[in-house]
């Protein structure tokens, strides 16, 4: 199988971006961690399940509901400057630094 990576380079951990299809469709979130090899981001309080966990000597136990993984091809993200879903683009400074840039507005998103 040939999986394609070109999104996940595109949001990093700690960026905040909005689900643009599935059931959690519209919602925000921050970046909680990046699965670079599947293509797949974790959002907070996005695409939550409930996982049932036994007891152990440091978990009480019992139903617990977290984060389930989203596709990076799902998600769009957010710039600071014109509050909305945007593409992404790159620059490179004269120092050699590769910045993330903002398509519409043209914001640097990494600061």
């Amino acid at each position: 199988m040939a999986v394609v990576r070109h999104e996940t380079g595109r949001v990093k951990k700690g960026d905040t971006v909005v689900v643009l299809a599935g059931k959690n469709k519209g919602k925000q979130g921050q970046v909680i961690r990046v699965i670079h090899k599947r293509d797949r981001i974790l959002v907070e309080r996005v695409n939550l399940i409930k996982r049932h966990t036994k007891p152990t000597q440091t978990s009480q136990g019992g139903i617990v509901e977290k984060e389930a993984s989203i596709h990076a091809s799902n998600v769009a993200l957010v710039c600071s400057k014109c509050k909305k879903a945007v593409r992404i683009g790159f620059k490179i400074h004269e120092d050699g630094a590769k910045v993330r840039v903002c398509r519409s507005c043209g914001e640097e998103l990494d600061k």
